[in-house]
């Protein structure tokens, strides 16, 4: 009797000792979502959640096992809506995203980011690092993101109980907003590969002689030749990288007495086709020292070099932007410009453009999409010109940034002037059309992430 009484209270321990331990071990799964945005407004073309999940419990946790959810309002009408990761410490290809829907509650939609194996593992206090995410309705429509579960105007990471953090059926993080039961997830489809071939330069250089400039792929142009006044010197020394405006930029500066002239122009090489073509520039209207009127022309463009006349393999698109006129033109235009081919002497030209004729002195985002036989010019995020037919180019082209002086183009009021023009970053991303919302997303993950420079498209 006494052992059966012994047997029973230990079995009674274990039985106690078993529901104790249960809870312990789920309470032992803990991760925190950490939330902040890259776009505050109210109203947005992207809704950007970027993440950073922390295993704040006490064992290891695969991050193929995680899902993560963040609730919002679907807009009307209903167009359907696409994933895209910017940048991820442990890899974009690691990341997925598919959308969801929910009735009954404050959110009718939810997008879910999931791991691959490829993402390992979060032990107990560490963290993933940045998730820089986006997504966007399919029609690229406006999104009012104000009225979303989830959205909040946070510049830095915090904890966010409105994104959810779940392990297979458990949720560890957060609060659901309620309503149905999730229906089934949709796949979105496949965005643009943010890890595809692309370069990114920041322009973080110390000066024109940085050995840094020619190692990745730059020439700062030097000594005579054309385009521009008779007997002008392509000068480095005008060529520099101060800070403007709190960040480094490439300055061209570009000067005349009013009969000889010192020009200025950086250009890689030349291995650029299709795909989407982008840049921060910074036009001025005025010199910044001398008497003001010369006819000169601020660009950002891309060239294949013309071996004959009326060569068939040539190619140019051009962004060139004139604040005195020139070519005709009596005061500020920028000509986004297309073409097939040209010849010198005498003067052919076969091409075709687009002008608006106004001022553009100050910063503003040029971006050229080049695929399917059309080539589309972008300024500040709006579609200005679309060129192609015969003018689509056939060959790879090098990237240039030039400020130059048209021929006949300098006033005859003597004494020194000089024009500058700046850029602030440029991209491309090899046979991909982005938009401008993208491609902005992209150089805001660079910058976050501390990369100045990145190029990974091959050579020709």
């Amino acid at each position: 009797m006494h052992a059966r009484m012994i047997a029973a209270i230990g079995a009674a321990a274990v039985s106690v000792a078993a529901l104790v331990a249960a809870p312990m071990a789920l309470a032992a799964d803990s991760v925190t979502a950490q939330y902040r945005t890259s776009a505050s407004g109210a109203t947005a073309d992207q809704v950007e959640p970027w993440l950073k999940l922390v295993n704040t419990g006490g064992t290891t946790v695969p991050l193929a096992e995680v899902k993560v959810r963040y609730y919002f309002k679907s807009e009307t009408p209903d167009v359907g809506y696409r994933f895209a990761c910017s940048w991820a410490v442990r890899g974009c290809g690691n990341v997925t995203g598919t959308f969801g829907t929910l009735t009954g509650g404050p959110a009718d939609r939810y997008l879910e980011v999931g791991f691959t194996s490829g993402a390992g593992s979060l032990a107990p206090g560490a963290d993933t690092g940045d998730l820089q995410l986006r997504f966007y309705r399919s029609n690229w429509g406006p999104i009012t993101q104000s009225d979303d579960y989830s959205f909040r105007a946070a510049s830095t990471y915090s904890a966010w109980s409105r994104v959810t953090v779940h392990r297979g059926a458990t949720l560890l993080w957060g609060t659901p907003p309620g309503g149905t039961t999730p229906t089934t997830t949709t796949t979105s489809s496949t965005p643009p590969n943010p890890n595809g071939p692309a370069l990114f330069d920041d322009f973080n250089y110390t000066g024109s002689g940085d050995p840094r400039i020619a190692q990745r792929g730059w020439t700062v142009r030097s000594g005579g030749g054309g385009p521009g006044v008779p007997g002008a010197v392509w000068d480095p020394a005008q060529v520099t990288f101060p800070t403007v405006d709190g960040q480094k930029s490439l300055r061209l500066e570009s000067s005349n007495n009013g009969s000889s002239a010192r020009q200025t122009e950086l250009y890689h090489q030349r291995k650029f086709f299709e795909g989407t073509y982008a840049a921060r520039v910074k036009f001025s209207d005025a010199p910044v020292s001398g008497p003001d009127g010369d006819h000169v022309v601020q660009t950002f463009f891309t060239i294949t070099p013309l071996n004959s006349n009326m060569d068939p393999d040539y190619g140019e698109l051009d962004f060139e932007y004139l604040p005195n006129g020139g070519w005709g033109e009596p005061a500020n235009i920028l000509y986004e410009t297309t073409w097939e081919t040209y010849q010198n002497e005498p003067w052919i030209a076969d091409n075709i453009h687009t002008a608006q004729r106004q001022s553009y002195a100050g910063w503003h985002d040029l971006l050229i999409q080049v695929a399917g036989g059309r080539v589309k010019y972008f300024v500040d995020g709006a579609q200005v010109a679309d060129h192609g037919d015969k003018y689509y180019p056939e060959t790879p082209m090098s990237i240039n940034f030039n400020l130059w002086f048209i021929s006949g183009g300098l006033v005859g009021t003597p004494g020194d002037r000089a024009y500058q023009q700046h850029v602030d970053w440029v991209y491309f991303a090899k046979d991909q059309v982005l938009s401008p919302a993208q491609v902005q997303s992209r150089v805001t993950g660079y910058r976050s992430s501390g990369v100045d420079h990145v190029d990974t498209v091959p050579a020709a």
